[in-house]
């Protein structure tokens, strides 16, 4: 399928777009400027330089595609995006992919698609964009949520490896609130393979959560960081309040949520099998390695 993808030079992207080619799809990838052109094309995508929210141009764009897949999501683009793409895919049944989050779900021991929505103020914009995309007819429109994705060195578990490591003798990591909370966790390459699988088997109308099955709690993933890094005072716990001034409210009411997933419902209905090492591993001995974590 000829495929027109966003987000393609962003964390996710870079791994969605080899994915799509090695799966024998063509891509036109949607970018911002010449710079980001030329990375697409050195990947083996087609460039369109434009401006997410040009309605004609992603008209026009999603008419000529097979498909879309729309990972440059943010609350002032989507609005405009989903109108054009349904505008261009409009009566032909074909699919558009769209991502969410997983912080929609709130704080939530088992979260699974049919779990009640409680966003972080951060996040609750999402909600209404994903309703318009999976009501819309004449499109098999769904929606991929990612978990808290990691991998390549990059992400979110940075926000973990690069904490804060104090003064004196014996310097600990902080931790992101007391570190009790779980984090539902996702390689970002096994999340690659669903938005492909989501693209090319998904039913219209479905949401699937891209969740690998290990929820680490954020003080297991610091003791990793710590011990990796040889830090003799481990980790120190911080108050709500410390990590909030340190990282922004947003941002850390969105970490402090407590969330475990099990992601079956992409495993059994797409035949989804993430297997990439996980956080923990990547934390003592893979792309989070010591070598890499700054140092306060």
């Amino acid at each position: 399928m000829s495929i027109l993808l966003t987000g393609a030079t962003g964390y996710i992207g870079t791994s969605v777009l080899p994915r799509l080619i090695e799966e024998g799809h063509s891509v036109t990838a949607l970018v911002r400027d010449a710079a980001k052109a030329e990375i697409v094309e050195a990947a083996g995508a087609t460039a369109l330089v434009g401006d997410a929210t040009d309605g004609d141009l992603v008209a026009r764009a999603a008419l000529e595609s097979d498909g879309v897949i729309h990972l440059a999501s943010g609350q002032d683009v989507d609005p405009a995006f989903i109108a054009a793409v349904l505008r261009g895919l409009e009566g032909s049944g074909k699919p558009f992919v769209h991502t969410g989050g997983i912080w929609t779900y709130g704080s939530n021991d088992d979260i699974t698609e049919e779990s009640p929505a409680a966003p972080p103020a951060l996040t609750a914009w999402r909600g209404a964009n994903e309703a318009v995309v999976l009501g819309a007819a004449g499109v098999r429109g769904m929606v991929v949520v990612p978990s808290i994705v990691y991998g390549h060195g990059a992400g979110l578990a940075r926000v973990v490896v690069d904490a804060p490591r104090g003064d004196g003798a014996a310097p600990a990591l902080h931790l992101i609130g007391d570190g009790a909370q779980h984090w539902a966790t996702v390689h970002v390459d096994d999340l690659a393979q669903l938005y492909v699988l989501a693209l090319e088997n998904g039913d219209a109308g479905q949401v699937y959560l891209g969740a690998g099955g290990a929820n680490p709690t954020v003080r297991e993933l610091g003791e990793a960081a710590a011990s990796a890094a040889g830090l003799a005072g481990g980790v120190v716990a911080e108050t709500a309040d410390e990590t909030s001034e340190r990282l922004g409210a947003g941002l850390t009411e969105a970490l402090l949520l407590d969330q475990r997933s099990r992601g079956s419902k992409a495993r059994i209905d797409l035949g989804w099998e993430p297997n990439g090492a996980s956080l923990l591993d990547e934390i003592v001995s893979g792309s989070y390695a010591p070598a890499t974590i700054a140092t306060d």
